[in-house]
């Protein structure tokens, strides 16, 4: 049965972000808002937390994850990023996107795409995930919680915790949450790709 966080949008208060914290460390798999919808979130390293992630999603090993960090400094140490990179996503986060990058070795080569060695990437601007990501103090792997064949991701913690509450651990909710998804671009190839127009804006990228 799935626990109920119910958090400040601004100021989620630290005793239950610690909590929740110390739940993904030991395992857990949880739901939380993000500025862009909600997520499922777990260690990086667990293939266990992968499996349940897969299971609720209804996805594949070809499935991209997407690595959530708090910073550039955690992007580089996971990802391949040169110059020209570091800038574009130093312009454009923290925000609602999601950039696909090649793994480093720092990743287990299951949350990798299977043949590309890609992974997505994000810094979320939402203060519940920011937090979380501080109190844990290392990324978390993370997929848009959207269910098998529905094509609009949950938004609502009450929604979630009536259909998942025996699949997660933990649902966090703190107020109202967008539906729409992160825009995706890839910069695996050097020339930024749009793969998903979502709620980050296209303007920095000149598509």
């Amino acid at each position: 049965m799935a626990q109920f966080f119910s958090l400040h949008p601004e100021y989620p208060q630290p005793r239950l972000i610690k909590q929740a914290a110390e739940i993904v460390r030991g395992g857990g798999l949880i739901a939380f808002p993000t500025d862009s919808a909600y997520s499922l979130g777990g260690l990086t390293g667990d293939p266990a937390v992968l499996a349940r992630i897969r299971r609720i999603r209804g996805v594949d090993e070809r499935h991209l994850f997407t690595l959530m960090c708090r910073d550039l400094s955690e992007i580089a140490t996971y990802a391949r990023v040169d110059n020209s990179q570091f800038r574009l996503l130093k312009a454009v986060t923290p925000g609602s996107y999601t950039f696909i990058l090649e793994g480093t070795r720092e990743l287990p080569r299951r949350v990798l795409h299977p043949k590309r060695k890609t992974i997505g990437l994000r810094i979320p601007d939402h203060p519940v995930a920011r937090a979380l990501l501080e109190a844990l103090g290392e990324p978390m792997l993370t997929s848009t919680l959207t269910l098998p064949g529905e094509k609009t991701a949950m938004a609502d913690a009450a929604e979630i915790r009536r259909r998942l509450e025996k699949l997660i651990d933990v649902v966090i909710e703190a107020g109202p949450c967008g539906a729409e998804m992160t825009t995706v671009i890839n910069l695996a190839d050097g020339v930024p790709e749009l793969v998903r127009a979502g709620r980050g804006s296209l303007a920095p990228f000149g598509f």
